[in-house]
């Protein structure tokens, strides 16, 4: 008997009637005697090529590898340029993400200070006085760094690495920290640096860094002095467990939660444990000033140069034994970074992080529920890389990229499949795809986090809490809740959001505003705009131009309803009035804010 095999490049129905014929197998360019139908031909490129159902055997114009490449980097990156697309279309994902890991970082302090330095440039050219300009780098400079590397930086893994693990090891510039740009900006590097390197490195420089002391306040943090009612702060020890390693409870290699016998999960810790591990970050301080002036403990930020991790003071150390979770004992006599390191390594060594660290990264690029196994399966590569070494974030990173749960169709009906895309990285895609080129000098990229904030909730490096801007585990009520299910971005979208989000949807397509800046900026009071000219000879045929965004932004994904929908508007255009113009916007429009296009599967 003979067997036929078919091979289907991405998730879609054909229809087939076949003959049986002397060939092995069906595809790249063996069709005889078979044809293809589909309900619809995409016509991508108007009197070129149309891309029919028969192609799927021919092996021509796969678009299906744009469809998964854009996919990819919505995952893997801030959303693709079409140039990008196009490279992995035609090479691989394996090629991209090896180019990827071996690639050197972008750095934001770097980017931060020459903003700073090209702004007072301007200042002073166009007559300011620079004692009138601010004396540092602050929270716009960082803004300036951050879209611009987002835009032009050709590590986008790494980048899209660190703006992951930055919700989780949070700091923000909605606090004291809103005036140190650079500070704020050398802490997002140890996450950068860190992002193919090692969890206990990059664990230990946060909890040495003076922006991460002074948002947990374990800067100037003194021993215990009884007769003075002076406890050491318990803040960093308890998000340090909480947040930044093992979690609330105990965990199985699965993600799942260990239970007693009594069917309840087990606490981690408990409060007795938090206050030992408090003591151990009793003593640091500000490590080097800015203007190499004498150093003392409870110097404050004002001074501190924020390259240089804080220092250990040892008389404001608590000395003396100490006992942390599980009952690790931290034994009398050690230095103060000698305790650190101990428990650090302790918590390092958790089993709890493998699982507690694969959840969060996986709910971070690629779907809000993760199954047992891809939880496993990446907790498993974080406990041992393959080599014996533990904790290595280039092979955690890769892991779950590859794992099938993100490569393939096969989950794509399932309720659980995909994540609510968070309007950051909405806005990211939409301008790395659709972005002009910036008028700013230097070509630097920004945008007012108020601009964000104010409307969707959320900017980079702007966070409210330690918690992020939403919590891992928010369920809102409905399907996900009845079907227990997480919908952790959800929290942040509601009536304002939504219409907030809209409104700035209309700002790129109809307005063409992409980043602002404001005209008392010293950086020039320019906008960048968005360009959809590539779209023109498109908009011809509305099927073409649905069919184009459909790939590009939806990956293929864009339902039959929400095409006819899209269809019924433009058809519904004047033409005498509106033209191929705004048939154009109104398609970008209306994709962008169809599920189709928020829900990322």
């Amino acid at each position: 008997m003979k067997q036929i095999y078919l091979l289907v490049l991405f998730c879609t129905s054909l229809v087939f009637s076949h003959k049986i014929v002397a060939q092995k197998y069906i595809g790249a360019g063996n069709a005889q005697g078979v044809t293809v139908t589909s309900s619809h031909n995409a016509k991508i490129y108007p009197g070129i090529y149309t891309a029919s159902a028969q192609n799927t055997l021919q092996g021509e114009g796969l678009i299906a590898k744009k469809m998964e490449a854009t996919r990819f980097l919505t995952q893997a990156g801030f959303g693709g340029t079409l140039d990008e697309i196009d490279w992995i279309a035609n090479n691989s994902i394996e090629k991209w993400l090896a180019n990827q890991l071996a690639m050197s970082p972008t750095y934001l302090a770097d980017s931060t200070q020459m903003a700073y330095d090209i702004g007072l440039e301007n200042y002073i050219a166009n007559g300011g006085d620079s004692s009138n300009y601010t004396y540092r780098p602050d929270a716009r400079h960082t803004s300036y760094a951050w879209w611009t590397n987002t835009m032009l930086a050709k590590d986008q893994l790494r980048q899209r690495a660190a703006y992951a693990l930055s919700q989780i090891m949070v700091i923000s510039f909605e606090g004291d920290l809103a005036g140190y740009g650079i500070g704020v900006s050398d802490y997002y590097d140890i996450l950068i640096r860190n992002a193919f390197g090692n969890y206990k490195t990059m664990l230990s420089e946060i909890s040495e860094h003076v922006a991460m002391g002074a948002y947990l306040s374990h800067l100037n943090n003194p021993k215990s002095d009884t007769a003075n009612n002076i406890h050491p702060d318990e803040n960093y020890a308890r998000e340090i467990m909480q947040l930044f390693s093992i979690g609330l409870f105990q965990l199985n290699i699965d993600g799942s939660q260990k239970l007693d016998g009594n069917g309840n999960p087990i606490p981690t810790y408990d409060n007795n444990d938090i206050k030992e591990l408090a003591k151990v970050f009793t003593g640091l301080s500000v490590g080097a000033r800015e203007d190499g002036g004498n150093l003392y403990f409870y110097l404050g930020t004002w001074a501190a140069d924020f390259k240089v991790p804080m220092m250990m003071y040892e008389d404001q150390h608590e000395a003396g034994q100490k006992t942390i979770i599980d009952g690790h004992v931290i034994p009398a006599g050690q230095t103060g970074k000698e305790d650190i390191a101990d428990a650090i390594d302790h918590l390092f060594n958790h089993a709890n992080v493998g699982p507690f660290m694969a959840k969060r990264l996986i709910q971070q690029l690629v779907k809000s529920n993760p199954s047992p196994n891809y939880i496993q399966t990446v907790a498993e590569a974080f406990n041992d890389n393959g080599e014996g070494v533990r904790g290595d974030m280039k092979k955690v990173f890769s892991t779950i990229l590859m794992h099938p749960e993100a490569r393939t169709c096969a989950a794509i009906n399932d309720p659980a499949q995909g994540k609510l895309r968070e309007p950051v990285l909405r806005y990211t895609q939409f301008a790395r795809f659709f972005g002009g080129n910036s008028p700013h000098q230097g070509g630097r990229y920004f945008n007012y986090p108020s601009f964000l904030r104010d409307r969707v909730d959320q900017a980079p490096l702007h966070a409210q809490t330690v918690f992020n801007f939403y919590s891992p585990a928010f369920s809102p009520n409905g399907p996900l809740a009845n079907a227990n299910l997480v919908g952790p971005e959800f929290e942040i979208h509601n009536t304002r959001t939504s219409i907030g989000y809209t409104d700035m949807v209309y700002y790129w397509v109809e307005s063409e505003i992409l980043f602002l800046s404001y005209s008392s900026d010293a950086l020039n009071s320019h906008i960048t705009t968005s360009d959809l000219t590539s779209l023109t000879e498109l908009a011809k045929d509305e099927d073409a131009l649905i069919d184009y965004l459909d790939i590009y932004l939806c990956h293929g994904q864009l339902s039959q309803n929400t095409r006819s929908i899209i269809k019924n508007q433009l058809n519904a255009l004047d033409p005498g009035l509106s033209g191929i113009d705004a048939k154009i916007r109104l398609a970008v429009y209306t994709v962008m804010i169809s599920p189709d296009y928020v829900v990322l599967k």
